[in-house]
């Protein structure tokens, strides 16, 4: 089993910056893709950004391409996401997601989830 857990969510002004955490324990040798979703009130979880172990390599969404990071440090098994220039429409509860395949793009790719944390970003 895999267990995942975020943290560094919080309340930001627009144009702010956040750095969350995705903390991996368990059988994380299972894991091959890690990425990150978002989920507005009332909307469908959305793709955020995705990282490969393997060949490191990232993909984004448009919305978040030129503003967010996504990085792993493999030796504290933990992903991180840097969110700069935030905007109102970033708010969401933001889920770390990993999968023992490479990185997808859809929710039902990803085998284990995080419970979420919140990111708020006011105008």
């Amino acid at each position: 089993q895999v267990q995942l857990v975020e943290s560094g969510g919080g309340s930001v002004q627009a144009g702010g910056s956040l750095r969350l955490s995705c903390a991996a324990s368990g059988r994380t040798f299972r894991l091959r893709g890690m990425a990150w979703f978002r989920q507005a009130p009332g909307k469908e979880r959305d793709f955020v950004a995705a990282i490969s172990w393997s060949g490191g390599s990232t993909y984004y969404a448009d919305s978040v391409k030129g503003r967010f990071t996504i990085s792993g440090d493999n030796a504290k098994n933990t992903v991180y996401l840097h969110m700069n220039s935030l905007k109102a429409e970033d708010t969401a509860v933001y889920y770390c997601a990993g999968r023992e395949l490479r990185v997808g793009v859809r929710p039902s790719d990803y085998d284990y989830w995080g419970q979420g944390t919140q990111v708020t970003v006011s105008s």
